[in-house]
Formats: C-alpha cells, structure tokens, sequence
C-alpha cells in the first residue's frame, strides 16, 4: 500500500470532492454544510475559495484517487479549519495529516475549530493536533435540519 499524498488543492479536485461530501453519513457526521447535494453551487463556492489567497486548502490522495480535503480560512477576526475524508477511508489518519499539513501553513495563532458534539471521531483528530476543547455552542446544522450543540476547540 502506498503512502497518502497530501497535496495542495486543484480545480480539477473539486468534481471528485463534491462526490465525497455527498455522501448522507458523512453530512450528517459532518452537520455543518452549505451546498450538500447542489453540484453548481458547490464548485462555484469552492472555485471562488481557491482564488482566495487568505485560505490554504490540500487535498489528500490515497492509492492514485481524491480521497478528501482539509483548509484554514478567515471567519470573521478568526482563522478556522475543516476536513472531510470520504467515508470508506475513515479511521487510517487521513485527517489528522491534512489538518497537520494545513496547519503547517498557518503561521498565525489561535486557530479555532468546531465539531458537532456527537462527532466524536472529529474531536479526536481536533485534540490529535493540540486543540483544546473551550465550550460548546448552538448552531443550525443543515445537514441534519435542526439546531445542535457544537464543541469549540482552540489551538495556540
């Protein structure tokens, strides 16, 4: 088996990336999305964040395929991060080393992150990479349609 590569985002990624944010499970895991199943809206979205040079975004390849992404972007003062790893690549450290190589990137600190509070798997990537858990929050979750508790995590 060969080694991950993680690597920084393309345009050509995002059909490929789409297709993994598809999937039900990992939506609902992941609670917090904006484009869910719209195709368009999705690469319009992600083709506007590439050309913002404030956001660092790889893209993880695992045997030769996209297998998902991580990024650091501006929200509002702050600067959060995000990942998604497609579902059938779960549990081997994929994560964890995209956050890693994102955060490499990130001179900057504090970076801030937030999990849903039943996402325990992301927590642990989240606290794998030296953040602490610093309260919780209520958000609207779209992938779920409701609102839930989050868990907000700080890395000095």
């Amino acid at each position: 088996m060969t080694e991950p590569v993680i690597r920084a985002m393309r345009e050509s990624d995002l059909p490929a990336l789409f297709e993994i944010q598809c999937d039900a499970e990992g939506q609902t895991m992941a609670a917090f999305t904006s484009t869910a199943n719209d195709r368009e809206a999705y690469l319009d979205k992600h083709r506007r964040l590439l050309a913002d040079e404030r956001i660092v975004q790889v893209v993880v390849e695992d045997g030769g395929e996209v297998v998902g992404s991580a990024a650091a972007f501006p929200l509002g003062d702050d600067i959060d991060v995000t990942y998604w790893i497609r579902r059938d690549r779960w549990g081997r450290g994929l994560a964890g080393a995209a956050l890693a190589a994102v955060l490499e990137q990130v001179e900057v600190r504090p970076v801030f992150a937030s999990a849903a509070f039943d996402n325990l798997a992301s927590q642990r990537v989240l606290e794998k990479s030296g953040f602490k858990p610093t309260g919780r929050a209520r958000g609207f979750a779209e992938a779920r349609g409701e609102e839930i508790e989050e868990v907000l995590f700080r890395l000095d």
